[in-house]
């Protein structure tokens, strides 16, 4: 049994780790499963892709990288990138160069010997409107109206001839190759890592890339026996919807005869509540405890800037990555609220809901902002509120104390934290911190956060507190993680395969296009050698490959050998 597990853990971390090809586990035939169509059958996507600059040029990664490569070829453009690149600095800069910085972007763009090639034309009000805001408090937003005049020169005309450029036909070309229908074969697969609602939650490594990720499978046959169609379908929509550093990110979907599946963000370090109660006394010391409080502000805000609600916040459902860095994950209660509406459920689990969720009130966000103060109180008294560790309390009882009870604070507490949790604690949904017309500014202006430059954190500029050890598993044996019993008695019909259809789309496109440049095959795939037009394709070609004497085909496969004795 403990072999099982053992071996078990082994392959995982030997993926994990890049054990199969020599970048990081990509297969031996990562560009035959990789390559790219001729841009004569990408003609129909040329004409069916929705021409939007801030879609095709900003927000999707491949995109983004070949517009700019299209705007360094031309002095005025790529001025204008310069110009982007030097704000986006400013904007993470730390808090006592700021100001700085600024002035340095003011003194390189805008001061007329300084710049060969001028940007457009920024009125000067608005450039001494932002050399006054530096003055006298050099915020994130100084230069958002300048970003934005650039990014409207860009996408006229230079977004036009952008269109009709080979970088374009080159983004088609990846653009086909992520619309490909993608299988379990796709993937190599790992231990069993949990359990979901409707299945088990596995290691998956995409064969192309070497990328890790974990695997969520919901069997067919469970979600229909708990007429979870509909509760499925909404979690992958929001998980397909939510782009955040702190929130697990959809990357594929598929399915098998059994199963659909949901391939998402992998969280190496375990969740929290192991982290908690597994590793020493109960606790965290305060300054880890708040910076995990600030991530997990940023998640909340990105979920509230689409108008979504989680509902569950606990400190199993909060996940490390392999640096320390949390996500949010599991949005199976997530709901979308639109604009100007409310809504009504009595979800979540026993001890974190809200009191306006047990007493079935009408709600938007307040719910998330009770168990963001849960958690905070649980991460550093090392219990929840309202139950102290390992105390059986009923369902009767519990919901009492949340609604009557005022939580007790220890010595553990500094006044800031103390301070926070108590506002968030806040019986009355109106009068709690976040719920109070400013959201989420209000929450991250508390005092506790003072040491924390939210801008540096978003980029993840801050070094965690504490990072997992790459070389543990942090979950629990395999033989241990309970498996789901066989469904009897329900069988799949026509109906069912259209809610099918709707839940498998494939690649989701920003996940996919980062995978394609963090794991280097893009980078691989467009700059392999030397890089040659071809005029009748309109597409880059790879130059052919220089031939090695034989010299340097006996030293390399010398190299070879002898570092295969030094491994063994």
């Amino acid at each position: 049994m403990e072999l099982e597990n053992l071996l078990a853990n082994s392959m995982l971390l030997k993926a994990r780790q890049g054990g199969y090809g020599k970048k990081s586990g990509r297969s031996k035939k990562w560009r035959e499963m990789l390559k790219l169509p001729p841009v004569g059958q990408c003609s129909e996507l040329r004409h069916s892709i929705e021409r939007e600059y801030s879609s095709l040029c900003d927000k999707q990664p491949i995109g983004r990288l070949l517009f700019r490569q299209f705007c360094n070829t031309k002095h005025d453009l790529k001025r204008c990138i310069e110009f982007l690149d030097a704000v986006a600095e400013y904007e993470v800069a730390a808090d006592e160069d700021r100001r700085d910085c600024g002035l340095l972007v003011l003194d390189t763009f805008f001061i007329e010997e300084s710049s060969a090639t001028p940007l457009p034309e920024i009125p000067a009000h608005v450039v001494q409107e932002c050399r006054l805001q530096l003055q006298e408090d050099p915020s994130k937003d100084v230069f958002k109206e300048c970003t934005r005049i650039v990014h409207d020169y860009l996408s006229g005309e230079s977004f036009e001839e952008y269109q009709e450029s080979s970088y374009f036909s080159r983004f088609l070309q990846w653009k086909w190759l992520e619309r490909q229908p993608v299988t379990k074969d796709t993937f190599r697969h790992y231990r069993v890592l949990g359990k979901g609602g409707f299945g088990e939650v596995c290691a998956c490594q995409v064969r192309a890339t070497g990328k890790m990720y974990a695997c969520k499978k919901l069997e067919k046959k469970r979600i229909k026996r708990r007429k979870g169609e509909a509760m499925a379908l909404s979690e992958k929509r929001i998980l397909e919807k939510v782009h955040s550093r702190f929130v697990v990110s959809l990357c594929y979907t598929y399915e098998t005869k059994d199963s659909l599946c949901l391939v998402l963000t992998i969280m190496n370090g375990g969740d929290l509540k192991f982290h908690i109660y597994n590793l020493g006394n109960p606790g965290f010391d305060e300054q880890r405890a708040i910076f995990y409080a600030a991530e997990l502000c940023c998640g909340l805000e990105d979920l509230q800037r689409e108008r979504i609600v989680y509902r569950d916040l606990k400190p199993e459902n909060i996940l490390l990555d392999d640096h320390g860095h949390i996500r949010i994950s599991d949005l199976g209660l997530a709901v979308e609220i639109p604009e100007g509406e409310t809504i009504q459920g009595r979800v979540g689990t026993l001890g974190y809901m809200a009191p306006e969720v047990l007493n079935r009130e009408r709600y938007t966000f307040s719910p998330d902002w009770w168990g963001l103060g849960c958690l905070i109180y649980e991460m550093i008294q090392g219990h929840s509120p309202f139950r102290k560790f390992k105390e059986k309390v009923n369902r009767e009882e519990a919901e009492r104390r949340v609604k009557e009870e005022t939580e007790r604070y220890s010595q553990k507490f500094s006044e800031d934290a103390k301070s926070i949790c108590s506002l968030l604690l806040t019986k009355d949904p109106k009068q709690r911190l976040g719920c109070r017309g400013e959201g989420v500014a209000e929450v991250k202006g508390h005092p506790v956060f003072r040491d924390i430059n939210f801008k540096r954190l978003e980029a993840h500029m801050l070094d965690p507190p504490f990072r997992p050890d790459p070389q543990a598993v942090y979950c629990r044996d395999v033989l241990d993680i309970e498996q789901f019993s066989r469904v009897k008695g329900i069988h799949l019909d026509s109906t069912d395969y259209t809610f099918y259809g709707q839940f498998v789309t494939g690649c989701v496109c920003i996940p996919w296009q980062n995978e394609m440049i963090e794991s280097e095959c893009f980078k691989d795939i467009n700059e392999r050698g030397n890089v040659a037009l071809d005029p009748e394709e309109k597409t880059y070609q790879p130059a052919p490959k220089q031939k090695r004497g034989f010299f340097h085909r006996l030293f390399t496969r010398g190299l070879s050998f002898f570092s295969a004795c030094y491994i063994r």
